[in-house]
């Protein structure tokens, strides 16, 4: 039990199980227990009554106006997710509060879902249900009303080879695809190797008949090759960053494709210019999509990715790629981002790894707090 009652206020329930957590250590847990997210000017009240730990999503906006509303008293800001664009990370380290995240534990639930919704667009999974439940499926015919396109043997490019793309690759793999990869910033070659590696010997062994390559290649080349494109970047703004990702899909770039070729978005909505995408799909420039996240969340009504035309290619989901049960609620910090969240959030406010930010496994923004 900790010596200190710390005051605790979440914008969100991330978990029965995690929250009692810490009310079993003896914080005060205050839960804005709704769906919506909550008004801003709510979360400042909050952190102005003098909370010492705040839990967020990537819903809320937090910035100067929050921290300078908890100067003095606030000491962590406990993301509930591996992204934190929603948090000015600049104005977190002006006013040196620490941010958690909950990078690596929703690794595998992310690659699998986007592995998923790839060949559920590519096979047409939805339209074919449709047929059914809707009573209009007549009589088994060889290629009427349609047919899909097989992802088995197809060349795939993954647009970020970081965790989530090197834990995709490794499930396309077994589906002995050709695999091309594009990474703006790192390459990282012995992974590559390793998974050259295991093709070849899927080859050697019989299990297949046709050797399978994966290698590096610039943008162009991934995305003219393609069958399918997975993005896995993170977003990053033009004055942010000298190879910026928001964007990255647009008018130019979709015009690369095959129009044959899908496009597969589990990583930031901003990364596709979704006017753009409505256009390619539109025009048959490529066959299809599928997105997990959007420009703006939730999806809005008038969307023009809402059209009807659009329904027998571009499949449409509620940022659930990391929405499995173990990743989203378990307590183990090693599995699960509720308890890795937690455990962020127990780490600065109970000073582990002796105070020393920058040990801290969780903490981001460790530059904050780096000895000059």
């Amino acid at each position: 039990m900790t010596q200190k009652k710390f005051r605790i206020f979440a914008t969100c329930n991330i978990g029965d199980d995690a929250l009692n957590l810490l009310r079993e250590r003896g914080y005060e847990v205050e839960v804005y227990d709704r769906i919506e997210p909550p008004p801003k000017s709510l979360i400042i009240e909050k952190v102005a009554s003098g909370i010492d730990g705040l839990i967020t999503t990537l819903r809320d906006q937090i910035d100067r106006e929050v921290f300078e509303a908890g100067k003095g008293t606030l000491k962590v800001v406990a993301q509930d997710a591996v992204g934190f664009n929603n948090i000015n990370r600049a104005d977190a380290n002006r006013y040196k509060i620490p941010l958690t995240n909950t990078a690596d534990v929703l690794t595998e639930a992310t690659a699998e879902f986007a592995f998923f919704i790839m060949g559920a667009v590519s096979r047409k999974l939805y339209p074919s249900e449709q047929l059914v439940r809707e009573n209009r499926w007549g009589a088994w015919h060889p290629f009427l009303p349609f047919l899909g396109d097989e992802v088995t043997g197809k060349t795939v490019s993954v647009i970020g080879t970081g965790r989530i793309g090197q834990a995709f690759i490794r499930k396309c793999i077994g589906l002995d695809m050709n695999i091309l990869c594009y990474d703006p910033v790192f390459q990282d070659h012995k992974f590559i190797e390793k998974a050259q590696c295991e093709l070849d010997l899927r080859f050697e062994s019989g299990f297949v008949t046709e050797k399978k390559t994966i290698g590096y290649v610039d943008f162009d080349e991934a995305l003219s090759k393609a069958d399918y494109v997975s993005i896995h970047v993170p977003l990053l703004m033009p004055d942010e960053s000298d190879t910026p990702t928001y964007h990255l899909f647009n008018r130019e770039t979709l015009q690369k494709m095959k129009p044959t070729a899908y496009l597969i978005n589990t990583s930031r909505g901003p990364v596709v210019d979704e006017g753009a995408l409505y256009w390619a799909l539109k025009n048959g420039v490529i066959a299809g999509a599928a997105l997990d996240v959007f420009e703006v969340e939730p999806l809005p009504a008038d969307s023009p990715l809402r059209d009807e035309e659009l329904k027998d290619r571009l499949r449409l989901f509620h940022h659930f790629a990391s929405g499995g049960k173990t990743t989203r609620l378990s307590t183990d910090p090693n599995k699960g981002m509720a308890g890795r969240c937690v455990q962020g959030l127990i780490d600065v406010l109970e000073q582990n790894y002796g105070g020393d930010y920058t040990r801290m496994p969780y903490v981001v923004n460790k530059e904050a707090f780096a000895r000059q």
